[in-house]
């Protein structure tokens, strides 16, 4: 697809989605918000702001739709999930477009999380081909096996940075294991997010209230979480909405799987190569304006080689073009609202206030900001110890291993690191790393659903993604017994 120029919408015709929520069919939602491009603020569609009593109706299909959707054999369901994937490869041109445009992603972010959003959407069908029972006995007598159950009803609160594959990670296995589901995308990317895969899963052949599609605000996504039709909630977001979702769910009784947030640390030790870390370190730090959940958030440098390090980081910041994505090849796009950059700038400038230096960036444009390299932090800045969610790069130093591992490990979060050094020096460092992901030598935005992906501490509540971890998050397990011969049980007296 070339720069600039709009795809003829097939799957994504206006006319089926605009102003509607998916509720076994696309119905007129009682409001609606205008979406926008990121970069100019130019209006691109109308998508519905969902209610309470839309989500209520949502989860009443789902609820209604489960029973028929966990009958289906686990092949048809297999074979559902994998079309709809083809079909994201089909509409490719239509997905990045709203990808660009609405989330704000370069044209690469958005070619590749079509790429990784397909390698979900085959893992999922893909989990189907593990054994659904085990047996634990089989006699004369007696037959004693335990099978996977689906849960019932999962809920899918979704974010706005990488929108859809994000969304479909949950919703491709909650449905494989015969789930019904009910998404809540962002408003921020409500189409990206959740009226793509509605109309993918809709166009696949998934039988009409077996996923349901509203997307809304807070009060939406609160509603989700309490409703009595709910088992699971599925959420990736802030560590603060997390705790409250996971406080609501273990009140109720409700499973919940939470990634969220982290200061994901990169740490260059003393015998690391500078170049090479650096690179790594800049692209880790700012691909699609450092708005993802496991990018560097705070680089860790051994005092020795501090200087020629940031140096080089801001040197390649510099470098780097900041602009429209859908109109010219960028290495970075827009930030996806204006509170957010004002979130970021204001930290930057106490940052400066209480005596750090900026050694690139620091400034605006509309929604775009520049790559900014930020070097002799004290340990109280925002910058040190909260999750920035920008294109910001925090330098701070550390004197030996042992000081540097206290500064990793003392943040409070644990979802990604890596570690630059030499080779045996970065592994034995990385061992004592307390992160749910640990990377030697390389970048911490990785993904691969062979592994298992998660955080620890307010990170997240050590479920994990990918793997075939998927099928213990989205079903129990069930023991059955079938006796042949009962027993004549003798009761004892008194």
């Amino acid at each position: 697809m070339s720069t600039s120029s709009i795809p003829q919408f097939a799957l994504m015709r206006p006319d089926r989605w605009a102003g509607k929520v998916y509720v076994g069919s696309w119905v007129g939602a009682a409001a609606t918000v205008d979406i926008t491009d990121k970069a100019t603020g130019e209006t691109i569609g109308t998508v519905a702001d969902g209610n309470t009593a839309e989500i209520a109706t949502a989860c009443k299909q789902a609820r209604a739709a489960a029973p028929a959707w966990a009958a289906v054999a686990r092949a048809d369901r297999a074979r559902i999930v994998r079309r709809a994937g083809e079909l994201l490869v089909k509409y490719k041109d239509e997905v990045v477009y709203w990808l660009v445009r609405e989330t704000g992603s370069t044209r690469y972010k958005a070619e590749f999380e079509v790429s990784v959003t397909k390698d979900y959407f085959d893992h999922a069908a893909d989990l189907l081909s593990a054994p659904w029972r085990t047996s634990l006995e089989n006699t004369s007598e007696s037959v004693s096996y335990y099978e996977r159950q689906p849960l019932g009803v999962v809920s899918v609160i979704g974010p706005f940075n990488w929108p859809l594959v994000l969304a479909l990670r949950a919703v491709g296995p909650a449905l494989a294991c015969g789930n019904s589901v009910v998404l809540k995308p962002s408003l921020n990317t409500a189409v990206a997010g959740g009226l793509l895969l509605a109309r993918l899963f809709e166009e696949a052949g998934l039988p009409p209230g077996v996923l349901n599609v509203v997307p809304g605000g807070g009060a939406a996504g609160a509603a989700m979480v309490r409703d009595e039709n709910v088992t699971m909630i599925a959420f990736t977001g802030s560590t603060l909405v997390g705790r409250d979702i996971g406080a609501a769910a273990g009140g109720a009784l409700k499973r919940c799987a939470l990634e969220l947030g982290g200061k994901n640390p990169f740490i260059v030790l003393e015998d690391a190569d500078i170049e090479l870390a650096a690179r790594a370190g800049a692209f880790g730090n700012f691909m699609h304006q450092g708005q993802i959940c496991i990018a560097v958030g705070l680089h860790v440098v051994h005092e020795r080689v501090a200087a020629a390090y940031s140096a080089r980081l801001a040197e390649l910041a510099r470098e780097m073009k900041v602009g429209d994505p859908w109109r010219e090849q960028v290495a970075l796009g827009p930030i996806i609202s204006e509170r957010q950059r004002d979130r970021i700038h204001e930290m930057v400038q106490e940052a400066v206030a209480q005596g750090a230096k900026v050694l690139e960036g620091g400034v605006y444009d509309g929604p775009f900001y520049r790559p900014t390299v930020v070097i002799d932090l004290p340990a109280s800045a925002r910058l040190v110890k909260e999750e920035v969610f920008g294109p910001i790069a925090p330098v701070i130093t550390f004197r030996d291993d042992e000081k540097g591992l206290r500064l990793v490990n003392g943040s409070g979060y644990g979802l990604a690191a890596s570690v630059f050094g030499e080779l045996e020096h970065a592994r034995t460092f990385a061992r004592r790393v307390e992160s749910g992901m640990v990377h030697v030598n390389d970048q911490p935005v990785k993904v691969d659903t062979r592994a298992p992906f998660g955080g620890v501490k307010a990170s997240g509540n050590t479920s994990r993604i990918g793997t075939d971890r998927d099928l213990d998050e989205y079903t129990s397990s069930r023991w059955v017994t079938e006796t042949k011969v009962t027993p004549s049980y003798i009761l004892a007296n008194g």
